[in-house]
């Protein structure tokens, strides 16, 4: 399983906006491609002196090839939709990450 994370510094006075837009339309577009299997978006806590607010945007898939074929069918165009609602008022990067199973916890 791969989670490709994209973190957001988001400008507070666009923050709930920008949110909206993620949950209501970007998400699901994002899902709709058919390339991953479950996502979530998180917040980051105690970033108050950031100048903004920042999330993550997680979005699990089956593996790396199926990211990548997202990364250059549909990554682009999605990318220049939130650019274009949003200029200048973030920034983001981007992270691959192997889950590894099984998932492991101390009792």
């Amino acid at each position: 399983m791969i989670l490709y994370n994209v973190t957001s510094n988001v400008d507070a006075a666009v923050a709930d906006a920008w949110l909206f837009f993620m949950q209501t339309i970007h998400v699901p577009e994002v899902m709709a491609t058919g390339c991953f299997v479950s996502s979530q978006i998180c917040r980051l806590v105690g970033d108050e002196d950031s100048g903004g607010v920042t999330y993550a945007a997680q979005y699990y898939c089956a593996d790396l090839p199926t990211l990548e074929h997202y990364q250059a069918k549909f990554a682009p165009a999605l990318r220049d939709d939130l650019e274009r609602r949003f200029p200048n008022q973030y920034v983001s990067f981007r992270t691959i990450l192997e889950v590894l199973e099984p998932n492991v916890t101390e009792k």
